[in-house]
């Protein structure tokens, strides 16, 4: 556990890729002194490249404390772990190989430290999923790499869950290609994402007996086979099966209907089929201040809900409100999961208590025998 003994949490942030957004959002979120009296900040990538971007947008000085490794953070100060060269070429807006490199090997060493214990939590900046592919990262997205790199094979598995302040989506499927998307609807994977969700509802959110929306994968839910035969083969089923283990789970639900009426205020939760059904909705609603957020694994790991944004990058028009919300809940959650971790440790063992039969004394003269009912009471006021 890397937080100290001020009681501050040690979030790694990752430089993303340095053509995009990232380096502007990250020094934008981190140009409030107030910052560094919640948490210890260490990036993981360049102090050239910071300073790069802080004068080509004419932004106030931040002072970077350039360590070696996150062991060496220090309190109250924005530490800089320098994970590529110097001589790193930067093309704002531009997507480029050596973009994609770079974004690695920040994203490679703070999921080393992140395992190693070395830092609590980890922030990501937007990478392009594309530039970044290389002979030793063939995944879709942060999610999956997260998952093969963190996950214990057969305990763990990675939930992507997009939240804010008052919406909370969660995918059955993540970066699937459309074509491929129904067949990975099963009454397995959807009743292991109910599952999941609930669990991570209860230990990072704090909600203590949560409602989940469950969401249909065709339109108008499959009208009773109609328009698809999934609902009734597999999501219902799926919401059957978790019910009965007491998962507080309703559904399915047409997703045009559901958002459209407002109905996912009533939930804490809603569980989405693929990618864009969850995501579009929920950017409409929240793009600003959203968080995505890898639920499943035993760390934590945050990001904002935008990608690198290279038509604006190095242009200081960028808004870093979803990179602090990020920043926040990384924080939040840490702490909820420390919190239910301390709850929960030795829960009390339930005990049978063997009642002897109550045996009735004889009505005195004068005096009215005691009905079942006002026994109970005795008993309860005792």
């Amino acid at each position: 556990m890397a937080e100290n003994s001020t009681g501050k949490i040690r979030i790694g942030i990752t430089q993303g890729d340095i053509n995009g957004i990232g380096y502007e959002v990250i020094l934008k979120m981190l140009d409030d002194e107030r910052m560094l009296e919640m948490l210890t900040p260490v990036i993981y990538g360049s102090g050239k490249i910071a300073g790069f971007y802080r004068k080509a947008l004419n932004m106030t000085p931040l002072q970077l404390h350039n360590i070696s490794e996150a062991a060496e953070a220090a309190d109250g100060r924005v530490n800089m772990v320098n994970v590529v060269a110097e001589d790193t070429k930067v093309e704002p807006g531009q997507p480029t190989a050596i973009g994609g490199q770079a974004a690695f090997a920040a994203l490679e060493a703070a999921t080393r430290d992140l395992r190693e214990g070395t830092i609590d939590a980890l922030l990501t900046a937007p990478i392009n999923k594309d530039t970044i592919q290389s002979d030793t990262f063939k995944f879709p997205g942060h999610t999956e790499y997260l998952q093969a790199s963190l996950a214990e094979p057969g305990r763990d598995r990675a939930l992507m869950i997009m939240c804010n302040e008052s919406m909370r989506v969660a995918l059955v499927t993540t970066h699937t290609p459309i074509a491929d998307v129904a067949s990975k609807v099963t009454r397995d994977t959807v009743a292991d994402a109910i599952r999941r969700f609930n669990r991570s509802l209860k230990e990072d959110f704090a909600v203590t007996a949560p409602r989940i929306a469950v969401l249909a994968l065709n339109p108008h839910a499959g009208e009773n086979g109609l328009l698809g035969r999934e609902e009734q083969q597999e999501i219902i089923p799926a919401i059957e099966e978790v019910t009965e283990e007491k998962v507080i789970a309703f559904g399915p639900y047409a997703a045009d209907g559901f958002f459209g009426s407002g109905a996912w205020k009533h939930f804490d939760g809603v569980l989405a089929m693929y990618h864009d059904q969850g995501l579009a909705p929920f950017k409409l609603l929240g793009m600003d201040n959203g968080v995505n957020f890898t639920a499943g694994l035993p760390f934590v790991r945050t990001s904002p809900d935008h990608g690198t944004a290279y038509d604006i990058a190095g242009q200081g028009s960028a808004s870093a409100e979803s990179m602090r919300q990020a920043l926040y809940a990384a924080i939040d959650i840490t702490r909820n999961r420390r919190r239910y971790a301390e709850a929960t440790a030795n829960p009390l063992k339930k005990q049978q208590i063997e009642r002897k039969p109550r045996k009735d004394k004889a009505d005195k003269p004068g005096e009215r025998k005691q009905s079942p009912a006002s026994d109970n009471e005795e008993e309860e006021e005792a």
